[in-house]
């Protein structure tokens, strides 16, 4: 086969699509932040009651001469009175009910996924993704009102903030397949969803200096201050963010031309639709190896984002201070490998030395058997404080790969139908986001021993390694023929490198 496409020479300087993957960023940076914030105020929001008087007790018998230890370098400082203090929280939930809590916010990311991706395909991206996250960041102002009134109504108003930044991963894909270059595919789409792997580290540590300092009445403070400022991040994204590249006002006639020529058809906005074809999407291989690396990476994920910090507390007995450091900085680890990863992945494709295809499983296997492998060793690491975190730390820096495997895989697979892809693959891999979290708290129930605690890491690293041999065996870097339903002959051709004249690069 021949495709007709060229590849036009790369703009110099800042583009209009650099000011896109800063703005994609810093969206993503806020929205983790207001998602996972609760991981590490719930910490000091659940304190000593009746509920949790067995929970406590083995809690206190774990490596307990680590507390200890921690008691006796820290008794005459400031520092040891405010941690002892994070125990005199203001809920009394139990581990399973605390795990629970936790996962509500992924009933209502679930239930608006699909809708999400329908609704980017049809209207654009760009309102949809700020509009989710406006209002995620109203009702972040309004979680301490809500907690403190009644445990349903914090349900509620999870389940609400949940729902709307259930739109803003498929609008934010439908907003790259029109403005990312084929030739830099996974390098903006790393920066972008970096903004992810940010936005949680940020969170854990800015969240815990805010309630160790007794900010705004300490854990509330962590609702507001992120709240806020995701709010300032919507008027700027109102201002300078635009649907498509040919309906920016000040492009650069090039990197307009770039852009379209790259993609292989204007970037602009069409009023004629083709019918999704439903049949063809759910029984197209390629698309349930994406859904099956997709949910096999968040139930790793939100495992450790949800529960980290916990077993930071009740097990390794970090105060809130150095729990937020030791919890943040395997994303910070992620963040900085999902750059040079991806990178380095645009770079083997469009130098043409290896193909997209290899890129991506080769990719999406290093991102998910490095943290099995670290999960159960970590696992074995007992009461080792620093060897743990370090275990855990590698684990998720090199699941940063993954930025340059399925996440960059939709488009790949249907550039039109790309928003729609997220929305279905994210639905289903978020199940885990309450699924996960309420499993774990279900094992360590009244009982947070090394024992229960290697049963969830264990859990973990199983679907981390059977989801990365499926896709390993389905996973594909070429258009479907259903990708263009209207057309009487479909090409598929493999992303990014195909669109060079004359390239047939096959499966």
């Amino acid at each position: 086969m021949e495709s007709n496409y060229v590849v036009a020479r790369k703009p110099k300087g800042w583009g209009a699509r650099h000011t896109l993957a800063i703005l994609g960023f810093w969206g993503m940076a806020v929205s983790y932040a207001m998602r996972f914030n609760l991981s590490i105020a719930i910490v000091a929001m659940v304190g000593y009651g009746t509920k949790n008087s067995k929970a406590n007790v083995t809690q206190l018998q774990t490596c307990s001469h680590l507390l200890h230890d921690a008691e006796e370098s820290n008794s005459s400082s400031q520092e040891y009175t405010s941690s002892k203090h994070e125990d005199i929280g203001e809920f009394d939930w139990t581990p399973a009910e605390q795990g629970f809590i936790l996962g509500t916010f992924f009933w209502g990311y679930v239930a608006t996924q699909l809708i999400g991706g329908i609704l980017a395909s049809k209207f654009g991206g760009k309102w949809l993704f700020g509009i989710g996250l406006f209002v995620t960041a109203i009702f972040a102002l309004l979680t301490p009102a809500a907690a403190r009134t009644h445990k349903y109504l914090m349900i509620a108003v999870r389940v609400v903030q949940g729902m709307g930044e259930g739109v803003t991963m498929p609008a934010m894909h439908t907003i790259l397949a029109k403005w990312a270059p084929a030739q830099e595919k996974s390098t903006m789409t790393s920066i972008v969803f970096a903004g992810t792997n940010f936005g949680t580290a940020a969170t854990l540590i800015i969240s815990g200096y805010l309630i160790d300092g007794n900010v705004f009445g300490g854990w509330p403070s962590v609702f507001y201050v992120f709240g806020g400022v995701s709010i300032i991040w919507f008027i700027l994204w109102c201002f300078l963010m635009h649907e498509t590249p040919a309906d920016h006002p000040s492009i650069d006639a090039f990197e307009l031309s770039y852009i379209q020529k790259s993609l292989g058809t204007p970037a602009t906005t069409s009023s004629k639709k083709s019918p999704i074809p439903w049949t063809s999407i759910v029984t197209s291989l390629p698309v349930w190896a994406i859904q099956v690396a997709h949910a096999g990476h968040a139930w790793g994920l939100y495992t450790l984002l949800a529960q980290i910090p916990t077993y930071m507390k009740t097990v390794l007995h970090f105060d809130i201070k150095q729990n937020s450091w030791m919890s943040a900085t395997p994303y910070i680890v992620m963040w900085i490998v999902s750059i040079f990863v991806s990178q380095i992945a645009d770079a083997l494709v469009a130098r043409e030395i290896v193909r997209t295809v290899v890129v991506r499983k080769v990719a999406q296997a290093v991102s998910q058997l490095g943290p099995a492998i670290a999960l159960i060793a970590a696992s074995y690491s007992g009461c080792d404080r620093y060897l743990t975190v370090a275990l855990i730390t590698v684990g998720v820096g090199i699941s940063g790969v993954v930025y340059a495997g399925f996440i960059a895989n939709h488009p790949e697979v249907s550039s039109n139908y790309a928003g729609i892809l997220m929305g279905i693959t994210n639905t289903f891999a978020n199940l885990c986001g309450f699924g996960a979290p309420y499993v774990a708290g279900l094992i360590i129930n009244e009982n947070p021993s090394l024992e229960n605690w290697q049963l969830v890491f264990f859990l973990a690293a199983g679907i981390y390694i059977s989801s990365a041999v499926f896709y390993a065996i389905f996973g594909s870097a070429t258009q479907q023929p259903w990708n263009n339903p209207t057309e009487k002959e479909p090409i598929a051709i493999e992303a990014p490198v195909a669109y060079m004249k004359g390239k047939d690069l096959g499966n």
